[in-house]
């Protein structure tokens, strides 16, 4: 993997640097320093995204850390021959929308759903995209602006839940070396005035719906809520002594969200979901944190009891795992 290959690959070319839908903050940490990167190397290029940035926390990184983002509704003047380099995600994944322009190269650290052939491709099993594009920099010793040390910087610390989850050597190694250069005063705002109100709304709705079986926790939320926010409860369910697993789902109108945590090294959340919902709808992500989706159009053959038909799907595959 040579980083200076993509840059002679979008030479020349208009290029956009799209994150997955409704972006969290290594997706878009990433896609902040790559666009640095590039740039440094004479690469012009657009950060972009679908969806919505549904986080206060997530929102507050374009102002401390002054990023610029353009959504779906900015792209009209996307061409077929422009490029894309997909961050934090992959082509044909499912939470990633297929924009006009050409994916010549992607850039992740999560695991291959259906293979895609790129002109450019670094996919490795790190503990967070940030950490990739921080090696970047250091092979290639590229200088880095403080904001963009510092975006970096909160991007490994947010994905690997200040390195507790899924981390490895070059994410502690690559967070030492950028962290003498980050502007810590941001980094550290980063932290205070981050949770609105209505969110407490769903972490109340999760714990009065929670359901324990041995170590596995089930909780849902009636109404709609972001992916952000299903997944810190669920890290937040994840943090009882008596469960090691948690399934949260959010039911919304246009179908129901998950987010599954595993804290057993036997058991893999990112197979656990995508073998549970393969017959409803999608899903898949790492072996300690996972995301998953139905479709409204399939709710109907959860009925007439659907909780209790989830959690049987669930702790079906977890059972299979555990006997792995």
């Amino acid at each position: 993997m040579d980083p200076l290959q993509l840059v002679e690959l979008l030479r020349g070319h208009r290029t956009y640097i799209q994150t997955h839908n409704f972006p969290d903050p290594d997706a878009i940490a990433s896609a902040f320093g790559l666009q640095h990167f590039l740039n440094y190397h004479g690469i012009n290029a657009d950060i972009c995204y679908d969806g919505k940035i549904e986080r206060l926390s997530t929102r507050k990184m374009f102002d401390t850390f002054h990023i610029d983002i353009l959504s779906k509704e900015d792209l009209d003047d996307m061409k077929k021959e422009d490029y894309i380099v997909t961050v934090d995600s992959q082509k044909y994944n499912a939470n990633l929308t297929d924009f006009i322009g050409d994916e010549v190269a992607c850039i992740d650290h999560h695991p291959t759903v259906i293979a895609c052939e790129y002109a450019y491709k670094d996919v490795r099993r790190v503990g967070a995209c940030a950490t990739m594009i921080t090696e970047y920099f250091y092979l290639t010793n590229t200088p880095m602006s403080r904001d963009v040390a510092a975006a970096l910087a909160y991007g490994i610390k947010m994905d690997t839940d200040d390195f507790v989850r899924g981390t490895t050597k070059l994410d502690v190694d690559m967070f030492a070396y950028i962290y003498p250069m980050a502007d810590v005063e941001e980094l550290k705002s980063m932290y205070v005035n981050v949770m609105e109100f209505s969110d407490l709304k769903a972490y109340g709705a999760a714990i009065d719906n929670i359901h324990i079986y041995d170590d596995v926790g089930f909780a849902s939320i009636p109404f709609d809520c972001p992916d952000a926010l299903i997944a810190i409860i669920s890290d937040f369910i994840l943090s009882l002594d008596v469960v090691n697993i948690s399934v949260i789902y959010a039911i919304r109108s246009d179908g129901i969200k998950f987010s599954v945590r595993s804290a057993l090294n036997h058991v893999d959340a990112g197979r656990v979901v995508a073998k549970a919902l393969a017959d409803y709808g999608n899903g898949g992500g790492h072996p300690a944190m996972a995301g998953g989706f139905i479709p409204k159009k399939n709710m109907e053959k959860l009925e007439p009891d659907r909780d209790y038909k989830l959690e049987m799907l669930f702790l079906e595959q977890i059972k299979a795992e555990e006997g792995r």
